[in-house]
């Protein structure tokens, strides 16, 4: 029977791959991979030759028929994107669905995905979260934050280095300065940062420092107060 295997690789740490998921990409008919460029230092490091084809978020509705009944003749067909675990916040979804309404198996391996660790390292209350991933970047993005504003779950956003400082301003806008957050840059590599504190401190800290690499952005909840103090 057919089967898609959607293959969670390293966020950073190259140590991070799973026995399991190796196994997957050496077994496989061939791999699909968001850019097979950054896709192929992965393989070469484990080891490992296989066909990859290309898809991604600007072909990803165009291939998708064609993709399924190639799918649909392999035994064995391995997803992966740039990092961390597909259909999150990259490339999946759609290929899932598609998959499923085929009659086509779809299992999903545990791995790596930045969310889970930036969570737990925040200090803020994990057992209700909700994850926003990329705010829109014009249309709905104040629409979005007025409903984080009012959350009373901790919210997990993604950002780029070019925009973390307007989301902080726009987190201090409408949550105000003392409400705690929890930024964390570059998680699992030689760099990885997590500054925490009340939103005015958090964005104070990345005026003075300039934001490099990709960041994970934790607000508390609402209803919590402040009770973590700024880490340099």
């Amino acid at each position: 029977m057919s089967r898609l295997v959607l293959v969670p690789t390293p966020i950073g740490n190259l140590e991070d791959i799973t026995l399991r998921a190796i196994r997957i990409l050496k077994e496989c008919d061939f791999i699909l991979a968001e850019d097979t460029r950054e896709s192929r230092k992965l393989l070469q490091h484990l080891g490992i030759e296989k066909a990859m084809h290309s898809y991604h978020q600007n072909n990803e509705h165009k291939i998708l028929d064609s993709l399924v009944q190639r799918i649909e003749i392999s035994q064995m067909v391995a997803l992966i994107t740039d990092a961390g675990t597909p259909a999150i916040s990259d490339p999946g979804y759609l290929l899932v669905r598609a998959c499923l309404q085929a009659g086509i198996e779809v299992e999903c391996l545990p791995g790596p995905v930045a969310f889970v660790p930036a969570l737990v390292n925040s200090g803020l209350p994990s057992e209700k979260f909700i994850f926003e991933g990329f705010l829109p970047h014009k249309k709905g993005r104040e629409t979005r934050m007025k409903a984080i504003a009012a959350e009373n779950r901790t919210v997990i956003l993604y950002e780029s280095p070019h925009r973390l400082i307007k989301t902080l301003e726009l987190i201090r806008k409408f949550c105000g300065d003392q409400r705690p957050v929890s930024v964390s840059r570059e998680l699992t590599k030689k760099f990885e940062e997590t500054v925490r504190g009340s939103c005015l401190d958090v964005l104070t800290h990345f005026l003075k420092h300039e934001p490099r690499g990709e960041f994970v952005v934790v607000i508390g909840a609402a209803s919590l107060s402040l009770d973590v103090e700024i880490e340099e």
